[in-house]
């Protein structure tokens, strides 16, 4: 892969027209408080995966109308009174896989919650939660970035965004967890639904967004012919009467409209050979994220970002916000 988008200097000042529909506070207000309605408390089962230094429970937890979702929540083993906890979100096509898949946070401490992504979990890393359609599906290109894709009411990612959203309700709930430390990671698809998530929660002290995915779509599809963006691109080609639609709904669900509303101090990462999430959308979301903010710049890295580079990058992020906090 070579440069294929804008150079560093454009990127940096890189603020695209946003486009977003007058009711978007509203829409999303409407949808917190109707899943709250179906809250139920979690199921926490304690599992033995033959961990010496950890505890893992096997989570399910009350998402978007109250469906019935999956997770990990691992522990040290060795700890004292309640600790901060790192939320985690997949990326795409991706799962909750197994806890020592995870052992990264709890290692360096803390606590450490992974949220199975709905229907997913068949690609890369297994998952167990199926996704739970209250509605008719209208045909949709294969994959989720088109599933529902019509009404933003019926959009895939309006689930997903409810079942993280709750996560963190749910775990900040918790009597391990400290309440006040919540941070929210992920990569990729994982980025852009921490990135939502930050905006919609008041409870989240930091957010590590890793080559967020799900941000500034039209560019993203004009710019890119990878999945999964070309999900998008290839809908539109066969529903040419429905490309308006398409971008209206898509735009509920924009990380650069959740970004003008995240407030929590934020670590970026980027890669600016990425041809998923090109460096641009990535730089739409993070020069209008709204809170204090920095960005790592990987300028021959492609989807990946930083790879065990940023693990250290975030690690030292994390213990920073943290300590500043106390």
């Amino acid at each position: 892969m070579v440069y294929f988008d804008m150079s560093l200097e454009d990127l940096r000042k890189y603020l695209p027209q946003r486009y977003e529909e007058k009711d978007f506070d509203d829409f999303w207000k409407q949808t917190i408080h109707e899943t709250r309605g179906y809250f139920q408390e979690p199921i926490l089962k304690k599992v033995d995966f033959y961990l010496q230094n950890v505890e893992t429970f096997d989570v399910t937890f009350s998402g978007y109308r109250g469906q019935k979702i999956k997770g990990w929540l691992i522990l040290p083993k060795f700890r004292n009174g309640k600790l901060p906890c790192v939320v985690e979100f997949a990326g795409y096509g991706g799962g909750r896989g197994f806890p020592y898949d995870w052992l990264l946070w709890s290692a360096a401490g803390y606590a450490h919650f992974i949220m199975d992504t709905r229907g997913q979990g068949s690609n890369w890393m297994k998952g167990d939660t199926p996704d739970y359609e209250d509605h008719p599906s209208d045909p949709q290109y294969p994959g989720f970035l088109t599933k529902g894709v019509l009404n933003p009411e019926t959009y895939y990612y309006r689930r997903v965004f409810m079942d993280a959203f709750m996560a963190v309700e749910t775990i900040s709930q918790l009597e391990q967890i400290d309440s006040q430390t919540i941070i929210l990671s992920g990569a990729s698809q994982g980025g852009g639904i921490a990135l939502a998530v930050s905006a919609l929660s008041s409870q989240v002290l930091a957010l590590l967004c890793d080559v967020p995915f799900l941000c500034h779509y039209k560019r993203a599809v004009q710019i890119t012919d990878s999945m999964p963006y070309a999900e998008i691109t290839r809908y539109c080609k066969a529903h040419i009467d429905k490309i308006e639609k398409v971008f209206r709904t898509l735009s509920y669900f924009d990380g650069v409209n959740f970004a003008v509303r995240a407030k929590c101090p934020a670590l970026f990462s980027v890669g600016l050979m990425d041809d998923i999430c090109p460096p641009s959308t990535v730089f739409a979301a993070y020069n209008y994220y709204a809170g204090e903010k920095d960005i790592r710049i990987y300028p021959y890295n492609n989807h990946e970002g930083g790879g065990s580079f940023h693990t250290l990058e975030k690690l030292k992020f994390v213990k920073k916000t943290i300590s500043a906090r106390e």
